[in-house]
């Protein structure tokens, strides 16, 4: 495993635990080639691949086909206007305004560890052995340094990937697209899975055939977003779950992106992701560097389980950092479905003190503690205590909620400002907005300049000194409209490309502040729900509230894309009030539980209303969370069924990494007259193993190899919306 060069072929090979990936440098120009990228192979000898002895043979040999040579080349990192015609990963503006760029291998270094990203969240090398690539490439015309960054662990088959560029020219240049990774494949009739929506609909499975021409994903919201996930899959079309050939990239950011697919004439696939063109444009002068965003690169030939392991296991152990990263979080109880704007102290404490006698282990106050925030209209800005509402102020509740053996938690949304404010009346010009023109309102409020210093720094002064005025252990982090209207009095006119890239660079320096202040405290990020559910947020928050519906049936298709590749620790599940809030389904108590175990666990209810029947299945759910809770946290996540396919009945599955115990979550969703057991079959069991089955009403004792191959029988249950779990032990081996 690791990174190896072939000097005397000029062939770089990374190995990682199942995977190879290879790259090779070309002719007296120096081109850069994809050579290949699959299951782990033994040799290096694969540069026959890049066809270079075919034509268009490259231009030493054959000048007069320069243009058909580029424009068929497998190019490990391609640029535009030199006579690749498909998608370039780079494109550069000169000064004169000039639209070109050529890149040429000049040397590399292979190092043991990882290096950060300056501003942004990337992967780290964690407590395995990690081996990183560094390839300078040049445009000597330009004065341009590329540098192409690969990064493998020992312990896991993702490749963290991104690019910086550095301007040693004399002029500046401008960015107008960077991509993090590119990749030239042979189409093999590929597939396109994505994860698509919108608000309460998140992270909806879609696979579809790539046709000719281009095709992709992205935002220009501002957010990484609730309608197109940055994720994509490639995969052939006998992929399953559980085995079949899937290539898979994720972003490591939570602003614009795109990720294109495009098969060309000569039926070759080029695969991108990176930062999102449109609203892009950087402007880089002598001296300075610029670097893209990292993207997560895997592949499985084991299926879409193969994949959804990898970044687990990859996420876990080099995403998500801090207290709680590896730690079972406290269960939470949230006041906003409960009370909405409509509460006090007394309120507050009277949810405590019956949460707390339920086993309930933390109380977060949401929207509507502070300033003059009565409504939704007024007051974002304005972080300060409403000791009208909050009698005795802050510490005063969360002191009498400690007593009550209870953690506090508390909600902020510190990136956007109301005109009803103080702060919008004293610096109207913080504001995102082009001059001249009003901007566009949503949920009446605007959204700050982080591009700004001046408030970047104000908004953490204000967050900061709450955070310290009493004993908070959690903050959600909330953000709930996109961006538009982009234009900053702080930025000159050639930099207002920028804008929407540095406003990202400063959310994640407030967050990057509030890890650092406070590590002691558990930080859950959301966007409306899951409008900024990436990889990039998880490097500061383990755990994303991935939706705003709460209703336990809308989950599973939710919560079935968002475990596709997220773990299930990471996310932020509730049981809710019913009629749900959101789409007024009534929902069995228990199936609402068994939805949210799959995720962090908590509430969002009002504990003072409910009746003696549901505080008691409280009681029972927070013994389950603290008995599955481990094995939920740090199991391999199997796929057995999904309503949005069969209509019937949801089902997964967890088997702990030691293989000692499985637990299985089943939901039917619809029931129907005359219908017989369900035989599901399980997964990841040992074959020869005996496992003992509770939850099937009588306690059985199974082999896993039944388990697995004839299934265990779970009867069809009477009325819509049932659920049921399955908790497997192993006993014994079997004769």
């Amino acid at each position: 495993m690791g990174i190896v060069y072939y000097e005397q072929d000029r062939i770089f090979k990374l190995d990682t635990p199942r995977t190879s990936y290879m790259m090779g440098v070309v002719d007296k120009e120096g081109f850069l080639g994809h050579i290949y990228y699959g299951k782990k192979v033994s040799g290096h000898e694969l540069a026959y691949l890049l066809r270079t002895e075919e034509p268009p043979f490259v231009p030493s040999r054959n000048e007069r086909d320069r243009l058909s040579f580029l424009d068929k080349f497998p190019m490990e990192y391609p640029t535009h206007g030199i006579g690749d015609f498909r998608e370039a990963a780079l494109r550069v503006r000169s000064a004169a305004g000039h639209k070109f760029c050529t890149l040429s291998y000049v040397s590399h270094k292979i190092f043991s560890g990882k290096k950060g990203i300056e501003g942004l969240p990337a992967s780290f090398a964690g407590e395995g052995k990690c081996t990183t690539l560094e390839i300078l490439c040049r445009d000597a015309h330009l004065g341009m340094e590329v540098v192409l960054s690969y990064s493998v662990s020992e312990d896991s088959d993702v490749i963290a990937r991104h690019a910086e560029v550095a301007n040693q020219g004399r002029e500046r240049i401008f960015l107008e697209k960077i991509a993090s990774m590119s990749l030239d494949m042979d189409n093999r009739c590929f597939e396109a899975l994505t994860l698509h929506g919108s608000w309460a609909r998140e992270c909806h499975r879609e696979r579809r055939p790539l046709g000719r021409g281009f095709q992709g994903i992205g935002s220009r919201r501002g957010i990484s977003g609730h309608q197109d996930h940055p994720f994509m899959a490639l995969m052939t079309p006998e992929t399953s779950q559980e085995s079949g050939e899937v290539y898979g990239v994720q972003m490591v950011y939570s602003g614009n992106y795109e990720i294109r697919a495009e098969v060309s004439q000569f039926g070759t696939v080029r695969w991108q992701a990176g930062l999102e063109g449109e609203d892009f444009c950087w402007a880089l002068e002598p001296g300075e560097r610029f670097a893209s965003p990292e993207a997560l690169l895997t592949y499985s030939d084991r299926g879409l389980d193969g994949m959804t392991w990898s970044y687990h296991d990859f996420i876990r152990g080099h995403i998500l950092r801090g207290k709680y990263k590896d730690r079972k979080r406290p269960i939470l109880i949230n006041n906003w479905e409960a009370t909405y704007f409509d509460f006090d102290t007394e309120k507050l404490l009277s949810i405590a003190r019956e949460a707390a006698k339920l086993g309930i282990e933390m109380l977060v106050m949401d929207d509507g503690w502070f300033g003059n925030r009565r409504d939704e209209f007024r007051s974002l800005g304005d972080w300060y205590v409403n000791e009208e509402k909050l009698k005795g102020g802050l510490s005063y509740l969360v002191e009498e909620v400690n007593k009550l053996g209870m953690k506090f938690g508390i909600w902020f949304e510190p990136e956007m400002i109301s005109p009803d404010s103080d702060l919008y009346r004293a610096h109207p010009d913080w504001a995102i907005a082009v001059p001249g023109r009003t901007p566009s309102m949503a949920r009446g409020q605007y959204v700050l300049d982080l591009s700004r210093r001046e408030v970047v720094d104000c908004v953490w002064e204000q967050v900061e000194a709450v955070l310290r005025s009493a004993n908070v252990e959690y903050v959600k982090w909330d953000m709930n409209r996109p961006l538009c209207d982009l234009g900053s009095l702080g930025l000159p006119p050639e930099r207002q490309g920028e804008l929407a890239h540095r406003y990202m660079l400063g959310v994640y320096e407030l967050q990057e502040r509030l890890v650092t202040r406070f590590p002691h405290i558990l930080l859950e990020n959301c966007a409306s729900g899951g409008g900024r559910f990436d990889a990039g947020m998880l490097y500061y928050s383990p755990q994303i509230w991935c939706s705003d519906d709460t209703d336990a049936i809308e989950r599973l298709a939710i919560q079935e894309g968002t475990a596709l590749i997220y773990p299930l620790s990471a996310i932020g599940a509730h049981v809710s009030n019913c009629p749900n809030h959101a789409v007024g389904r009534n929902t069995p108590f228990e199936t609402r539980g068994y939805v949210a175990l799959a995720g962090t666990f908590g509430y969002e209810l009002d504990v003072t209303r409910i009746s003696e029947e549901d505080k008691e299945i409280i009681q029972e759910q927070a013994a389950l969370y603290h008995k599955y809770n481990d094995l939920i946290r740090e199991g391999d996540y199997y796929r057995i069924a999904s309503a949005a396919e069969n209509h019937l009945y949801d089902c997964w599955q967890v088997v702990g990494k030691d293989g000692k115990e499985s637990l299985v979550t089943w939901i039917q969703v619809l029931c129907g007259p005359g219908r017989q057991s369900h035989m599901v079959r399980l997964k990841g069991l040992e074959e020869s193993a005996r496992y003992r089955v509770e939850g099937a009403g009588e306690e059985v004792e199974l082999s896993g190899d039944i388990l697995m191959y004839a299934g265990l029988r779970i009867p069809d249950r009477r009325g819509d919306f049932a659920g049921q779990v399955f908790h497997l032990v192993r006993v014994e081996e079997a004769e």
